[in-house]
């Protein structure tokens, strides 16, 4: 017997409201049969799909279930917070951080209690069982659920932050940096293969990350002005290299080199290391492509031992350089400028960085690199600064 599709009631055109969350999101509420407004079971991140939203269901183009009462007023944590996820604007590294984050710690605990029922209590008593010898997996996981209650609260869906706890959400560093000294790098970059020597003075005298080190280009590298412009970052997300900008705003920056590492950029882009075109990356892997961090673990370690630095990490050299360029005189919207840094923000809002500091900075490393200090000149004070 053949069976006739049903064709959806049609609501009347209208039959709900579009308005704008304090969390900066579109909620959509619509008009139950018994005249009372409801709220649908997503919020969007645009107008037009909050419009577009109401306007299906003034259709009939969605189904009364899928929009119940419990549902919609009430969710699963772990429905809101896969659609918390999915709203975001993350980076691909960051958005599979939560996502592991998600799946190992937060929802196999809380993954099906409603959202009503996350209270302060179950909060605690989920801390206390994540182990205690991982406290930044702890405070990661703790801070996520904080940030996705926190919008459940603006989206109205609960009334208050469950999350309570003081201090859960923050982990003192385990590892304490201690700066490399200038004759400490001396040895260090001596000890690197050649090929690796300009990426290791990149990273301690100019402060870059070694995801924007690794997307270096042969035409970021302007000989000239003696300025490397960073522009992009690449990182590791499974097993595929994701290129993107780098980790803030501020991360995209030009950066003078002080004099001694130019020479030396100088003459790797003069060697077979690097590739003819302008898109040719300064530290490729041997097969080409992106270099894994894998690749520089090796000699680093063993260049970091002949420096009798065994505790130095790849990433304090970028400590180094901050520590090095603040050594100089600059100011620390100096050093915030020169190492892509966007905090912290109401200080540095009255100060402003230039290029001609930064050349100054750059200067003034050159000075310490030959053992001798080159003083910056001082700046002369804002209006706002006196």
């Amino acid at each position: 017997m053949a069976t006739t599709r049903r064709r959806p009631r049609r609501r009347s055109p209208g039959t709900g409201q579009v308005r704008l969350l304090p969390s900066g999101r579109w909620q959509v509420r619509y008009v139950e049969p018994d005249g009372r407004l409801r709220p649908a079971p997503m919020t969007f991140g645009a107008r037009i799909d909050a419009d577009s939203w109401l306007a299906r269901w003034a259709a009939g183009e969605i189904d009364p279930d899928e929009v119940s009462p419990a549902t919609v007023t009430d969710p699963r944590l772990r429905v809101y917070a896969d659609q918390w996820l999915a709203d975001r604007p993350l980076k691909p590294r960051t958005r599979a951080l939560y996502r592991s984050i998600l799946d190992r710690t937060i929802l196999p605990a809380l993954g099906e209690v409603p959202l009503s029922r996350v209270t302060t209590a179950r909060v605690r008593a989920w801390h206390a069982g994540l182990p205690a010898d991982h406290p930044t997996q702890r405070a990661h996981a703790y801070a996520l659920l904080r940030t996705i209650m926190g919008t459940a609260v603006d989206d109205e869906i609960v009334a208050a932050n469950p999350c309570r706890i003081r201090a859960a959400g923050s982990v003192r560093a385990a590892h304490e940096v201690r700066v490399a000294t200038p004759p400490e790098l001396s040895v260090l970059v001596a000890a690197m293969p050649e090929r690796l020597r300009p990426m290791v003075l990149l990273a301690a005298w100019c402060g870059l990350r070694f995801g924007e080190l690794t997307e270096l280009r042969r035409g970021d590298v302007d000989m000239t002005t003696g300025v490397v412009h960073v522009r992009r970052g690449v990182v590791r997300v499974g097993p595929e290299y994701v290129v993107g900008t780098p980790k803030s705003a501020a991360g995209r920056r030009s950066v003078a080199m002080p004099d001694h590492v130019a020479g030396a950029v100088v003459a790797h882009l003069a060697s077979p290391h690097v590739g003819p075109g302008d898109d040719a990356l300064l530290f490729p892997a041997v097969h080409g492509g992106h270099m894994a961090p894998s690749t520089l673990y090796g000699p680093f370690y063993a260049a970091r031992k002949k420096a009798k630095r065994p505790d130095l990490r790849f990433h304090d050299l970028r400590h180094t350089g901050a520590t090095l360029a603040a050594a100089t005189g600059a100011t620390l919207a100096d050093v915030m400028a020169r190492l892509g840094h966007s905090t912290p923000g109401a200080a540095m809002r009255y100060q402003h960085a230039s290029g001609d500091r930064d050349r100054a900075i750059a200067d003034a490393l050159s000075g310490f690199a030959a053992a001798s200090t080159v003083p910056l000149t001082p700046r002369t004070p804002s209006r706002r600064q006196r």
